[in-house]
């Protein structure tokens, strides 16, 4: 009688789900407005880590309202909010949401000679490990994405010195592909989970065809990807232009 094969042990670690998803102020393909929509999408996901692009905040043209307030509260999980654009009362820009124990950071403005934006960097407390969380969208113009990258993997962001041993993830929409100077310069610090995952990478713009990859997950040295995938289904082709972007990963 053979003895039964014994399973190799579970590797320690924490394992996250992290989610990119812009959400083109919760206006879907189909031009309806619909935050719940939106947090649909997220709750079929079940992410731990959220970071959203594009959110309305007071502005007449969604209605005045607080979508990152709105898309949170559905989803029962606290939220930071960074405006990279404010008139007045309305505002607009990147959020951080999770279930998890979380403290802002910091939240600033990157340089722009085009459209003003901007990042936003959380801590996030999973278990005994902290990971530290940046969200940010990039912008049109590449001599913008240039410097508005480099500004992020300076001394001030992900550069931090105090950051040097602790695990970083950085989400947003880059608009970049991986043949764009700032697409290189972030890979020359961090892992696209895409091109770790076991899947061929997949594009996540425009929503109903895509054909670029312009949504990014990226992770330190340290940070095992365990899958990376791009959400497509009626739903996400529906609710946004662009698909959400998910990784696993293990602290």
């Amino acid at each position: 009688m053979s003895a039964t094969p014994q399973q190799p042990p579970a590797k320690p670690g924490t394992i996250l789900k992290v989610l990119s998803y812009n959400v083109h102020s919760c206006i879907g393909t189909d031009r309806k407005l619909d935050c719940a929509r939106i947090a649909e999408v997220i709750a079929t996901i079940a992410p731990d880590i959220i970071g959203l692009q594009e959110l309305d905040v007071g502005r007449r043209r969604t209605g005045g309202a607080d979508q990152a307030h709105i898309v949170a509260s559905l989803l029962r999980m606290e939220f930071h909010f960074h405006a990279a654009l404010h008139v007045a009362e309305e505002r607009y820009g990147d959020a951080v949401l999770t279930a998890l124990p979380m403290r802002f950071v910091k939240g600033a403005m990157l340089p722009s000679s085009g459209e003003q934006r901007g990042a936003l960097w959380t801590e996030v407390t999973a278990g005994d490990r902290t990971v530290q969380v940046f969200n940010t969208h990039l912008g049109l113009r590449r001599r913008d994405r240039v410097s508005q990258m480099t500004t992020l993997l300076g001394p001030g962001w992900l550069g931090n010195p105090d950051n040097a041993d602790k695990p970083r993830i950085l989400i947003g929409d880059l608009n970049s592909i991986g043949r764009s100077a700032s697409y290189r310069l972030v890979t020359k610090h961090l892992k696209d989970v895409q091109l770790e995952a076991p899947r061929r990478p997949q594009p996540t713009f425009p929503s109903r065809y895509p054909m670029m990859r312009l949504d990014h997950i990226f992770v330190s040295e340290g940070i095992e990807v365990l899958d990376a995938e791009v959400i497509s289904t009626s739903l996400t082709r529906r609710a946004s232009d662009h698909l959400p972007l998910l990784a696993t990963i293990r602290l």
